[in-house]
């Protein structure tokens, strides 16, 4: 879409990934002037911050962007990069959302009844703004990454594309989230050398008493519950669990990697010397990955037994492997590393929010989206309001609340200047 900035507008969105092109869809159906800024270009992260083999964790059914569902043949399968970047391009069409690309918003302040925003295309000002830039701006690298060896790679996962990139040699990975044990499993099926450094990451079955586990969850309610529920409350900060959609969908048992000669090792503690420095806990984060993966199986067999479902035994997970000691360093120049994947996740970019809308934690403060101060807005965030938040699940399900509110607002902003001219 071709258009020229105007110096006003009813809405503004920050954010052109899925979250904001979901609330220019709803806004457009109501009608309200809008424009979305977008820093780089639309579905950036999807089309260049994903390895070759990337897939979609959760079944196809679950890509639910407004009015734009899986249609394809396999609602039980996993779509592949190329197949995700299709379906994004499909919606992306189908928006048709007023997107200014390669447009970076400065600034964002609250001026009187109105909000000023400077950008790299200019200053305006708007009634109201949907902050959806999600909590993935920009690749987290720890410092200690500076005291890595100069002659060793290091690339944080958004860089990762396929194994034949990286130099010949053994591959560290940091972080056990979804990304990392993905990486490290095709570094491993390519029969690389691969020393993986865990976190605190749960784990997920696959499949589970004949079924997707993500089915038997719908069926139970698990995505119906919302943040505002009791104890959900620092849902917003979880690590997502580990397993994976590739060929066809299969759990990621870091304790058979163990067996089949992949080195794991507690959290990172640090660099020095050459050395790369661990806590001695990968015995508790295995343990811990575990204890998460049977719990959820006997979630679902509450409710296999409570709905007198018919379906193949129940079952508990055992460990294959334990570690026979707790490895505390690993010398990178001895054990052959020419290269490191951060996978330590990414860090949200508020900076240019001049808005008190922020907790402790740097979280925006909101109820469903809905901040304190009227008229601002967020989406897209992991467990916004339930577990689908920031995912393909919930995400329109989201904009389409926030978007009915900001509506809500707009309108009876305007309901005094109209009294005033009808009464003129």
């Amino acid at each position: 879409m071709t258009f020229s900035l105007k110096p006003h507008y009813s809405a503004v969105v920050i954010g052109g990934g899925q979250a904001g092109l979901s609330a220019s869809h709803y806004l457009q159906k109501h009608g309200i002037d809008h424009v979305v800024f977008e820093k780089k270009t639309v579905a950036h992260k999807w089309k260049n911050e994903r390895w070759d083999a990337f897939c979609l964790v959760t079944p196809n059914w679950q890509c639910q962007l407004p009015d734009h569902p899986y249609d394809g043949d396999d609602p039980h399968g996993f779509m592949v990069k190329d197949e995700i970047i299709a379906y994004v391009d499909r919606f992306v069409k189908k928006v048709n959302a007023p997107v200014l690309e390669g447009t970076s918003v400065t600034s964002l302040e609250k001026i009187g009844d109105l909000f000023r925003l400077s950008t790299s295309a200019g200053a305006l000002t708007a009634d109201s703004v949907i902050i959806a830039t999600s909590l993935y701006s920009a690749p987290a690298i720890p410092r200690a990454a500076e005291r890595v060896p100069d002659d060793i790679l290091q690339i944080h996962t958004a860089d990762y594309r396929n194994p034949g990139q990286l130099p010949d040699g053994a591959v560290v990975v940091v972080g056990s989230g979804q990304s990392g044990c993905q990486i490290a499993e095709d570094l491993h099926l390519a029969g690389r050398k691969v020393h993986m450094v865990t976190g605190n990451a749960p784990r997920c079955a696959r499949f589970y008493r004949g079924r997707d586990v993500v089915d038997w969850l719908a069926d139970v309610g698990q995505y119906d519950i919302t943040i505002a529920h009791d104890g959900m409350t620092k849902k917003k900060h979880d690590t997502n669990h580990y397993l994976t959609g590739r060929d066809g969908g299969r759990d990621i048992d870091l304790r058979k990697f163990a067996l089949e000669g992949m080195s794991l090792y507690g959290r990172m503690e640090g660099v020095s010397g050459g050395r790369m420095l661990f806590e001695a806990n990968l015995k508790d984060n295995l343990d811990n990955a575990d204890r998460v993966y049977n719990g959820i199986n006997a979630l679902i067999d509450r409710h296999i037994a409570e709905k007198g479902i018919d379906a193949p035994p129940a079952s508990v997970y055992a460990p294959l492997w334990e570690p026979e000691s707790e490895p505390t360093e690993l010398d990178l120049k001895a054990e052959g590393v020419t290269s490191i994947i951060w996978a330590t996740g990414f860090s949200p970019d508020w900076s240019y929010v001049g808005l008190p809308i922020f907790d402790g934690t740097g979280y925006p403060m909101q109820r469903r989206g809905v901040t304190g101060i009227d008229g601002v807005y967020v989406l897209g965030l992991p467990w916004l309001w339930t577990w689908g938040s920031g995912r393909f699940l919930a995400v329109g399900k989201d904009a389409e609340h926030v978007v009915n509110h900001l509506a809500g607002h707009l309108e009876a902003a305007a309901q005094p200047a109209l009294k005033q001219a009808a009464s003129a």
